[in-house]
Parts: C-alpha cells; structure tokens; sequence
C-alpha cells in the first residue's frame, strides 16, 4: 500500500514549532479541564484558589514566555532551550494546586526531548532525558520537605511517556544514520561500476586504436621497398593514432586515480535504446530515434561545425546524453525532451532540456555517474531544475588542442 508523502506543513515547521504548539496545547487542556464543558455537571478538574487570581495569571504568563524562549533557542543551543521549557513546566505548575506536574504541562519538555534525541548525538539525548526526570524528583521532592502531599503514581507515567520520548527520538537518529551509511555504501559502490564501465570503454578505445596501429604497420611493412610515400602516410597514420591514445590515455587514468568523493553511479543505458559500447555523438540521432518511438521525443539540436573527438571524449559525450534522456524517460513525466550538441573551439557543450516534474530522478545515481564521467575527463557538470519549469542538464567536456 503506498505511504502518503508528508505534508509540507510538517517539513516547514523547525522543533521549536512543535515545542510550542505542544505547550499552548497543554494550557489549552488545563484551562478546559477546569471549565464545566456542555453535558458534565461539574468540571472534570477542581481549579486551585490561585488559579484564576492575578498571582496565578502571572505565573502562567512567564512560564509561557519561557517556553517561547526554548522554541526561539532549541536548534541553536538545545540543552539550555530543554532548562528553559523544564522551568516553563515546574513555574507553569503552581497556580494549578497540583501534587505532580501533570502530562499536560510536561508534554512541550517531551517534544523537546524528543526532537533532542532524534537530532543531536546520543550523549546529548541521554542528558535531556536524565535532565526531564530528574525535573520531575526535583519538584516531588521539593513538595514532601513542604510537608505537602505528592502525586507519585501520575508522576511515574509522566516520567514513562518521557523516556517512551527518547526512545522514539533515538529510534528517528538510528534510522537516519542506518539510512546515510546505507547510501554511503551504495555510492562506493556505484562509483566502483561506473569506473568499471568507463575502464571499459577505455579498454574498447585502446583496443580499437592498437589495430589500426597494427594494420597501418603490417602495410608500411609491405610497401616500405615498392612504395615508400604510402609506407611514409601509413607511420604519419600510425604516430597520430598513438599520439590521439596516448593523450586519451593520460586524463582517463588521471582521472580515475583521482581522489575519491564518493559519488554514486548511473544504474544503467536506457533499455529501449541500448548501443553497442564505443557509441559516440554520431550515434545521438540512433538514440533520439530509438527513444521516440518508445514514446519520448527526442529532439536533437548540433551547434557549430561537427568534428572528430578523440574516442574517450566522443564515448562520454554519448554516455551523458544517454543517460540524460534515461532520466528523463523514466522520471520526468514528460512527452518530449531536447538535446543540444555545441561543438565549440576548446570544448564540447551538451544540454538536455525537458518540461517535465523537473524534481526526483531516481535517487540521483544517473546524475552524479554523469558528474563522474565529466569529473574524469576534467570538464564541469551542473544540473538542476530550471525555473520556468522542467529540468535541465550540461556537460562541457574540454577538447584537446591537438584536435581542435
């Protein structure tokens, strides 16, 4: 069954909202159970002689102004914000003429231990709890040596719905640190095939230019006594082709041993439109017309004079545009999308624009594998919503000067 998404009041709200939205409430219940409501016949709680009296009023009014102080302070400085709201509890007790501090005065100090426990280390959570009860013997202690009576049985399950605070507070940090090493291993992991695949196609590259090598030199061989102009043309082919291999050797392997930022990797090529690795921009109209005919339209746009790339330029550029218009396919939710190829003097710029959702793709794998590839041949990457709407995602990968 699927989980409704939270509402966006409850992501806007900070702790110290609920904190005091959780004291209100309580002065709201304590006002009302001290009021004979339409039905009953006397109130459900006698109000002390102080209560309504000036004396009392006053007392509520600067427990109230506490409370709002640890709201102001709580995500700042949470432990003297917790004083503040357990001061609030015990001051905003008197006027009611009570044995104990009851739920309702102390629910605020719980939602502050709560939001405690779940965002700050577990030292500190152990602290505002041990810091809660400790509030709640403190006041029953200072009742017995008046020689008052004291509530001990309502202030055991005040106490018990504050420590069932903290746990639940501990329980959201757990989650959430379970959740961020879970997605820190599944980001090396990725990271690990993504530089798997492009060790791939560095492989396909190598291994494409060393036969060329290998055949203009088997001909030099044969011609070098008959012909030796073509056995001339055929070494210029074969020191070009290692010169190209060698510089694209070079910044792959610079990048991949680069430092490692634990980025995420692409989960895979669009389906519909799979290629045979060592595709490169020529294949983008293949892509384009593969995707449309699965329902997305591709639109593909070349700026500039097309020319050759070296093979692991022209092998990335395709990957980026691949993986782009994937995302776009599975989450963007749109009919059509655009792809621009700027074939520009000292770079290749790539763009792919949509009208879609233009917010989720997937959990972020296939962009931050595309950052990867572009972080390996040194260029810059950025993608992002784009304010009209949609999305939007440019690569410029950094051409060479040799083959400009």
């Amino acid at each position: 069954m699927p989980v409704a998404p939270p509402s966006p009041l409850l992501k806007r709200l900070p702790p110290g909202a609920w904190v005091v939205l959780a004291w209100f409430g309580g002065m709201a219940f304590t006002f009302l159970m001290r009021l004979q409501l339409p039905g009953e016949w006397y109130p459900a709680a006698r109000p002390a002689a102080q209560f309504f009296r000036w004396d009392g009023l006053v007392n509520m009014a600067m427990a109230t102004a506490l409370a709002l102080a640890c709201g102001a302070l709580l995500r700042r400085r949470p432990v003297p914000a917790l004083v503040l709201v357990l001061a609030a509890s015990a001051l905003g007790t008197l006027p009611l003429g009570e044995a104990e501090i009851p739920l309702a005065q102390f629910l605020a100090a719980e939602v502050a231990v709560f939001f405690i426990a779940a965002e700050r280390p577990r030292g500190t959570g152990l602290a505002a709890v041990v810091m809660a009860i400790a509030t709640l013997g403190g006041y029953l202690a200072v009742r017995l040596l008046c020689g008052w009576p004291i509530g001990v049985s309502s202030e055991t399950a005040v106490a018990l719905t504050t420590v069932i605070a903290w746990l639940l507070g501990d329980s959201v940090r757990e989650s959430r640190e379970h959740a961020e090493e879970l997605r820190a291993r599944a980001a090396a992991q990725a990271v690990s095939d993504e530089r798997l695949r492009i060790a791939r196609d560095l492989h396909d590259m190598v291994a494409h230019s060393i036969g060329v090598i290998a055949l203009q030199a088997g001909a030099a061989r044969r011609v070098i006594d008959t012909r030796p102009e073509r056995a001339r043309d055929a070494l210029g082919e074969i020191e070009t082709a290692g010169r190209q291999t060698l510089s694209g050797l070079r910044r792959m392997l610079g990048g991949l041993r680069g430092s490692e930022q634990g980025r995420p990797a692409s989960p895979g090529a669009l389906e519909t439109a799979s290629l045979e690795r060592g595709s490169g921009l020529a294949d983008v109209d293949r892509l384009a017309a593969a995707t449309t005919q699965a329902g997305v339209r591709v639109d593909v746009r070349r700026l500039g004079e097309p020319r050759p790339l070296p093979p692991e330029i022209d092998v990335s550029a395709y990957r980026i545009v691949q993986e782009a218009v994937t995302n776009v396919v599975r989450h963007a939710g749109t009919a059509s999308c655009r792809v621009s190829i700027d074939y520009r003097d000292d770079e290749v710029r790539i763009e792919v624009l949509d009208d879609g959702r233009g917010g989720d793709t997937g959990g972020g794998y296939g962009l931050i594998g595309m950052r990867e590839r572009v972080g390996v041949l040194h260029g810059t990457f950025a993608a992002g919503p784009r304010p009209e709407g949609g999305f939007r995602v440019e690569a410029r990968l950094p051409v060479p000067a040799g083959v400009r």
